[in-house]
C-alpha cells in the first residue's frame, strides 16, 4: 500500500466525520436519535453554523474535509463543501479533493468525485461573513486552472494505472 492510502477497515465514516465536526461546533452528540440518522441528523445541524461563520479554526479543515467525501448522498456533501469552499478556498479544497481520488481508498475516491461537483460553488459575498468588508476576496484561494486539469487527467485514469501521486498537489 503506497504512503497515505488506508484500507477501507481504517477509514473514518460518515458518522464519525459528521460527529467531529459537531463536537468541533459544540453541538452535541444527539445520541437520542437512532444511529441510521444520526450523521444527517448531525450534519443539518452543523449546515447553517458553518455557513454563518466568517472563519474557521485549522482544525475544522480536516473534518470538513472527511464528512464531505464520506457523505453518501451526493445532494448533501455540499453541506460540508460549501462553507469549507468559502472559508478556506476552493483551491485548497479542490487539492484535498484530488488528494483522496488520487490516494483513497474506493469509498474516498467515490466521495471525492461527489464532492469534487459540490466544490464548484458559486460564491457570492451576501451568501457568507467569510468575505471581507465590501464584497472582496483574495483571488488566490479560488484559483483551480491547474488543479481543474490533475483532476480531468486523473479522474479518467483506472486506479491500478493511477500516476504515483508523489508528484504533489498544492
Amino acid at each position: 500500500m503506497a504512503d497515505g492510502e488506508r484500507n477501507e477497515a481504517e477509514a473514518p465514516t460518515f458518522l464519525s466525520s459528521a460527529a467531529e465536526v459537531a463536537r468541533l461546533l459544540d453541538l452535541g452528540t444527539a445520541a437520542s436519535v437512532p444511529e441510521d440518522r444520526r450523521a444527517r441528523h448531525l450534519a443539518h445541524a452543523a449546515r447553517k453554523p458553518l455557513l454563518e461563520r466568517a472563519s474557521l479554526p485549522e482544525e475544522f479543515f480536516a473534518p470538513l474535509m472527511a464528512a464531505a467525501v464520506y457523505d453518501p448522498d451526493p445532494s448533501f456533501c455540499r453541506w460540508f463543501v460549501e462553507p469549507t469552499v468559502y472559508i478556506f478556498g476552493r483551491r485548497r479544497v479542490m487539492a484535498t479533493l484530488l488528494n483522496y481520488l488520487l490516494t483513497g481508498t474506493d469509498t474516498e475516491q467515490a466521495g471525492a468525485k461527489r464532492a469534487w461537483y459540490c466544490a464548484h460553488v458559486p460564491l457570492h459575498a451576501d451568501r457568507s461573513p467569510a468575505y471581507a468588508p465590501g464584497g472582496r476576496r483574495d483571488p488566490a484561494l479560488d484559483e483551480v486552472r491547474d488543479l481543474v486539469d490533475k483532476w480531468l487527467e486523473y479522474a479518467a485514469v483506472p486506479a491500478a494505472a493511477t500516476p504515483d501521486p508523489a508528484h504533489g498537489v498544492t
